[in-house]
């Protein structure tokens, strides 16, 4: 399913080059549900957008469902995660502006055939089904990660990858998330979870660590 082979990114800054991930290899097989864990800055993040084909690599590849897309232009990446790819991230990425159902069909390229429907399946699914007028602003902490989550789902992505999803979350509403994640694993979806929290991180099959841009032991 995922393939980083020999990755390496390297960010260019006024203080010199910065080595964010340095000759990563990394398999996940389809089906399973893998945690990143280490510190802040060690390279989970970038490792990720990697996976997601929101960034290239500086040199290696990286494949993901047999697909080369590190050597894609950039919107050709953008038409693969539309169909493949579900993000959920720690700081939700709505819209203030639109309500709760118009920021899961944001996912929705082109409103394509039965998304409103599939939409509105999922806030109710998640508990949110007097919610879908509402504004973000509106909800509670929890409910604007589940919306988030209910958007990541929208395409029946085969790829879920969440970036420190309970990072913003109490207790009670982290385990509902990553409950959420469970279900999701449970049904033959892929997770590739990045966290540094190890409530998070103990959910997943796998478990693997980042220093400083690099695997280590756990």
């Amino acid at each position: 399913m995922i393939e980083v082979l020999n990755a390496s990114k390297v960010f260019a800054t006024p203080q010199g080059d910065v080595r964010a991930l340095d000759d990563v290899t990394l398999r996940i097989e389809e089906g399973q549900f893998v945690a990143i864990c280490g510190p802040s800055g060690c390279g989970k993040s970038t490792l990720l957008s990697l996976v997601g084909g929101l960034a290239s690599p500086t040199s290696g590849t990286v494949t993901v469902a047999g697909q080369p897309i590190s050597q894609w232009s950039p919107a050709r990446r953008a038409a693969f995660r539309a169909d493949n790819v579900g993000f959920v991230f720690q700081l939700f990425h709505l819209l203030p502006y639109l309500n709760v159902l118009d920021n899961v069909l944001l996912a929705a390229a082109s409103r394509r055939n039965g998304a409103r429907e599939r939409a509105t399946e999922l806030l109710v699914r998640f508990g949110l089904e007097d919610r879908l007028s509402h504004r973000p602003g509106e909800l509670s902490v929890g409910q604007r990660q589940r919306v988030a989550m209910a958007r990541a789902m929208l395409n029946a992505p085969r790829l879920l990858l969440a970036d420190e999803p309970t990072g913003n979350l109490d207790a009670e509403n982290a385990a509902a998330l990553l409950d959420l994640l469970r279900e999701y694993h449970a049904g033959g979806g892929t997770i590739l979870l990045v966290t540094h929290e190890e409530r998070a991180a103990q959910r997943a099959q796998r478990r693997l660590r980042m220093d400083r841009g690099r695997f280590c032991e756990a």
